[in-house]
């Protein structure tokens, strides 16, 4: 991924929960913020980060909407079954 924070990848935001989403949106979102902050008070030096942070949103934001829609399934907090670990091997 050219772009984006380090584990914020789809396959990496599919295996949370909605709860760990939400936290991670509302920190990125303050990450914005602050970016934004700096950018208007001229302090700014990371431009790509900027960008990075805006794609991460979106793209956690694409996660929650398919879900929604039920596109995406959010990963069960149950515990496996012996049958069911033993079909994975």
């Amino acid at each position: 991924m050219a772009y984006g924070s380090k584990g914020l990848a789809a396959s990496d935001l599919d295996t949370m929960d909605n709860q760990k989403l939400a936290d991670e949106l509302a920190k990125a979102k303050a990450e914005l913020f602050n970016l934004r902050f700096s950018q208007a008070t001229g302090q700014l030096e990371d431009h790509g980060r900027f960008r990075a942070v805006k794609k991460d949103i979106a793209r956690i934001y694409t996660i929650v909407r398919e879900r929604e829609l039920g596109i995406r399934t959010e990963p069960s907090t149950e515990k496996p079954t012996k049958a069911e670990k033993a079909k994975k091997k």
